[in-house]
């Protein structure tokens, strides 16, 4: 009771033991009861029924053994998990077997994956899965060792699978040694790797059933679409590659066999006569510009050429490229 004769409330919920009741309920067991006055501060202990009253004096409460008293607070939480559980039950029941009915909603069957980890835990997951084939475009002409090692493990996965792989790269890539180091350690019996001049942004696609796109320009955010029309709409883009790309078996011829320009410098000079600059003829080739303007600058030699625009005229009258193109 407070100074007016108000009772202070207990600052706890009912279904609490505070330490001051735990204690005087030690004390109980010990002794064998305790004074009823002593309980003005821990109405929890009558609360939770840990003691009962003496029946031979009204004075003293005696303590209820803590294995019964257990058994008795138990009850109500015992009763909801039995509800809880009897509802989950109910409720799979109800919904499990519908997992089969294939949804047309295309706002449910694209998924919005956030971070390096992310994307590369959701490609792991389907080709865990994978019994078919891989097919992958990678732009650039080199990837990271980091993005090699797990695109190495799981193409391993697939493989054991029975599942096959297809990759495009550009052509830059065909000099890569990480990427032929990458290649290497797959059998050839399950993979077939093409070249092509310029590529699509990073597309995967695993078993004609789930697709993954870059959702931007860092390739941090990714899309993972198993949208039956998407899909199949993206892999006819990527076999359109396929068809034009070159067998990294194969050697890219140029136009003119007498002029000893690679393939990758043939690419450079068809973007250079089309007006492009340096550093976005170097993005579309996937090189870094260095790179490219060592390209540009082999190109030069070979030619005899003596300026940019010497080069330009040069590589029409060459047969290189092709004679509609627009001079640097």
């Amino acid at each position: 009771m407070g100074a007016d004769g108000i009772e202070t409330p207990h600052p706890h919920a009912s279904t609490e033991v505070c330490e001051p009741a735990l204690s005087l309920y030690r004390e109980a067991l010990r002794t064998g009861r305790v004074a009823r006055a002593d309980l003005g501060a821990v109405p929890c202990l009558i609360d939770m029924a840990l003691l009962h009253p003496d029946p031979w004096d009204d004075r003293w409460m005696r303590p209820v053994p803590p294995s019964a008293a257990l058994a008795h607070l138990l009850q109500p939480v015992s009763r909801e998990i039995d509800e809880r559980l009897r509802l989950a039950t109910s409720l799979s029941q109800a919904l499990l077997p519908l997992t089969a009915v294939t949804n047309d909603d295309p706002n449910l069957a694209i998924t919005v994956l956030e971070g390096i980890e992310t994307i590369q835990a959701s490609i792991k997951e389907a080709t865990e899965t994978s019994a078919d084939e891989i097919l992958t475009a990678q732009p650039g002409s080199d990837r990271p060792s980091s993005t090699l090692r797990a695109s190495l493990a799981n193409a391993h996965t697939a493989i054991r699978r029975g599942a096959r792989i297809r990759h495009i790269y550009q052509h830059p890539a065909r000099y890569s040694s990480s990427v032929r180091s990458y290649l290497s350690q797959i059998p050839v019996q399950h993979l077939q790797v093409r070249t092509t001049e310029l590529t699509v942004e990073r597309l995967i696609i695993i078993d004609r059933t789930v697709a993954y796109i870059p959702a931007s320009d860092d390739r941090n955010t990714a899309l993972r679409i198993r949208h039956p029309a998407l899909v199949a709409y993206l892999i006819q883009v990527y076999e359109v590659l396929w068809a034009q790309a070159v067998p990294l078996a194969e050697t890219h011829h140029t136009a003119a066999p007498d002029v000893p320009v690679t393939a990758v410098q043939r690419s450079i000079a068809r973007l250079l006569t089309e007006g492009h600059v340096d550093d976005v003829v170097a993005r579309k080739m996937g090189i870094s510009v260095r790179t490219c303007r060592a390209h540009i600058a082999k190109l030069m030699q070979t030619l005899g050429a003596t300026s940019r625009t010497h080069l330009g005229s040069l590589l029409v009258r060459s047969g290189i490229i092709e004679t509609n193109s627009h001079g640097l």
